[in-house]
């Protein structure tokens, strides 16, 4: 019997059995090579992956120590212990007025507080070189007052510029809050999620409203990082001072405690901001009239008298010769 089960014969399960040793064969040679190359890649991968880690640690050391206290900031903090004015680099207002301002280094409020004492010590002097240098004929009274007045102003320019710069991000973040409003509605619309929904607003935003972006960005973070989500609700209306950021986080607080929509007080919020953007406008417009009375009498008429009256005075004049 030639034939065996399976219908194969004996030539062919030969043939079979010689394939199978034959490629056995092969295997057992072109293994260990085939090993040895994904042995070399995974020691590649790891080597690849160990000098990404090295490069980000090195780059989170740099980042630590550019915000570690500098020999001028000590400097800055022996000079403000010496005037005793310690106490207000732990002032809860100052910081939160820096916020506003869009100053967040640790450094700023030593920078800033060293400022209002340095300001005017080099204003007073500058003042008083100035005068004895400029106008040295001029009595020491005048050269004395001038420098008291320049140090004045020395004192109170730190002021106005955090100020000015409170005023103007506050005018930024208020501008592009209704476009906002509307993304957000839109992400929880979507079924997003609130943070999502933050952190999908600071992508978009980031171009078109940097500020806005920046505030938004830093609450996507907090609500990640912090236990109490409602704690980074309230810091962000904190670091904007503004009522419309008051009135989302208290919406967002309270659809976090009592699970109400988000999206209707969203919405409800950037109707009342629209609103309020366009009662403003029409204020502005309103008082444009009575600003413009002083100008147009003080340039605008002399100008339309002179106009008018002197070609008759000068035909008058002309009858007469």
């Amino acid at each position: 019997m030639n034939d065996i089960e399976f219908g194969l014969n004996l030539p062919s399960l030969i043939i079979v059995i010689s394939f199978i040793a034959a490629f056995a064969s092969v295997m057992a040679v072109a293994l260990p090579f085939v090993m040895r190359d994904s042995f070399a890649n995974r020691l590649k991968s790891v080597a690849v992956r160990r000098e990404e880690l090295r490069v980000k640690q090195q780059e989170q050391f740099q980042q630590r120590k550019r915000l570690m206290p500098t020999r001028q900031e000590g400097m800055m903090r022996a000079i403000i212990n010496l005037f005793k004015m310690e106490n207000l680099l732990q002032a809860k207002e100052l910081r939160i007025q820096l916020q506003q301002a869009g100053w967040r280094h640790p450094s700023t409020p030593v920078r800033f507080i060293f400022a209002r004492i340095a300001a005017p010590i080099v204003l007073l002097i500058g003042g008083y070189l100035y005068m004895s240098i400029a106008l040295p004929n001029k009595s020491a009274e005048l050269h004395i007052g001038v420098a008291i007045a320049a140090a004045a102003f020395g004192y109170v320019f730190p002021n106005l510029w955090l100020r000015n710069g409170i005023h103007k991000r506050q005018a930024a973040l208020r501008r592009a809050f209704p476009d906002t409003l509307d993304l957000m509605v839109i992400c929880v619309e979507a079924g997003m999620s609130i943070e999502a929904a933050f952190q999908k607003v600071t992508e978009e935003m980031a171009e078109s409203a940097p500020e806005l972006s920046e505030e938004i960005g830093i609450t996507a973070a907090e609500l990640a990082f912090l236990g109490d989500r409602r704690v980074a609700f309230e810091n962000l209306a904190i670091r904007t001072g503004l009522r419309s950021f008051k009135s989302l986080s208290t919406t967002l607080v309270q659809a976090e405690k009592y699970g109400t929509p988000i999206a209707v007080g969203l919405r409800t919020i950037s109707q009342e901001n629209r609103e309020e953007r366009m009662m403003a406008a029409e204020k502005k417009a309103a008082s444009l009239p009575a600003k413009l009375t002083v100008p147009m009498i003080v340039f605008f008429l002399p100008v339309l008298f002179i106009v008018i009256i002197v070609p008759i005075v000068i035909k008058v004049s002309a009858t007469f010769k």
